[in-house]
C-alpha cells in the first residue's frame, strides 16, 4: 500500500507536467517517469511480465522513438505554438470530455464477477493467465485495440507526408547553381593555414605570401580586428624571414 501511494502520486505528477510542459524533450522525459511508475505498479502487484514488457517495450522501444525522431526533427527555442489548424483545442477538449463520459458510462454498467485473487489467477503462471484473458475474453477488444493502433500510425504518416512539387535537384544541377551564383563555388579557406600558427583566429596564406581575406573570422573582422598586426610575420613575410626575426629578437632581449 505504502509503494502505492507513493508511486501514484510520482506518475500523476509526471503526468500532469508532461501534459503541460512546453518543451517535447522534456514531456518525453516525464512520459519515463510514468511509464517506469506503472512498471514499478505492475511488479508490487505480482504481474511481472506486464512489467518488463512495460519497460522493454514501451520505454526502452516506443519511448526511445520518440526521441530519435526529436534529435532527427530538432527542438530549437523558435518553435513555433501557433496552431496549425484552427479550433483543434475545443474539437480535442470535446474529445476528451466525451471519451471521459464514455469510461464513466462504461465503468458504471459494468458487471463484475466475485473475485479470485491474484493466486487464481496467476495458477498457471503470469504470462499464461494474461494470454488466456487476452486471446480468449477479451480477444474482440483485443483485435480492435491493434486495429486502432494500426489506424492511427497510417494516419499520422498521412498527415506527415508531403508531395514534392518539385523534382529533387541531382548534385549536378546543384553544382552548376553554385557556379552560376557568381559567388566562391568551393569550400572556403580555412583558418590557421600557416606553418607556424594553427588557431581560428589566424588568416590563411595565398601562394605569394599574401592573406586570403576570405579566410578571416566574421567576428574579428566584424570588430576592426587585424591578425597582421598582431602577427608580423603573416605581413607577407616568408617562414624563414619571420624565425629570423623571432630569433633577433630573442637575443636582444638576452643582451
Amino acid at each position: 500500500m505504502v509503494a502505492f501511494w507513493i508511486l501514484a502520486v510520482v506518475s500523476v505528477a509526471a503526468a500532469l507536467g508532461m501534459i503541460f510542459q512546453k518543451k517535447a524533450v522534456y514531456s518525453a522525459l516525464l512520459l519515463a517517469v510514468v511509464m517506469l511508475s506503472l512498471a514499478a505498479l505492475y511488479a508490487v502487484q505480482d504481474a511481472p511480465f506486464l512489467a518488463f514488457v512495460q519497460v522493454i517495450v514501451y520505454t526502452g522501444a516506443v519511448l526511445m522513438l520518440f526521441l530519435f525522431v526529436l534529435m532527427l526533427v530538432g527542438v530549437a527555442s523558435t518553435d513555433s505554438l501557433v496552431e496549425t489548424i484552427s479550433g483543434q483545442r475545443l474539437w480535442a477538449a470535446i474529445a476528451g470530455l466525451g471519451f471521459g463520459g464514455l469510461l464513466v458510462f462504461g465503468f458504471g454498467s459494468a458487471a463484475f464477477s466475485d473475485d479470485i485473487g491474484l493466486a487464481g489467477a496467476n495458477a498457471e503462471g503470469n504470462v499464461i493467465g494474461l494470454a488466456r484473458l487476452l486471446f480468449g475474453k477479451y480477444v474482440f477488444a483485443f483485435e480492435v485495440t491493434s486495429a486502432l493502433l494500426i489506424t492511427a500510425a497510417l494516419g499520422a504518416m498521412v498527415l506527415a507526408h508531403k508531395e514534392r512539387i518539385t523534382p529533387k535537384p541531382t548534385q549536378r544541377e546543384m553544382s552548376e547553381e553554385r557556379f552560376k551564383s557568381g559567388t566562391h563555388p568551393g569550400n572556403l579557406p580555412p583558418s590557421g593555414t600557416y606553418a607556424r600558427h594553427n588557431a581560428v583566429d589566424m588568416p590563411a596564406l595565398l601562394p605569394d605570401g599574401s592573406i586570403s581575406e576570405l579566410s578571416l573570422n566574421p567576428v574579428l573582422t566584424g570588430r576592426g580586428d587585424d591578425a597582421a598586426e598582431r602577427h608580423t610575420d603573416l605581413a607577407g613575410a616568408s617562414e624563414a624571414e619571420a624565425v629570423e626575426e623571432d630569433v633577433k629578437a630573442v637575443r636582444e632581449a638576452q643582451q
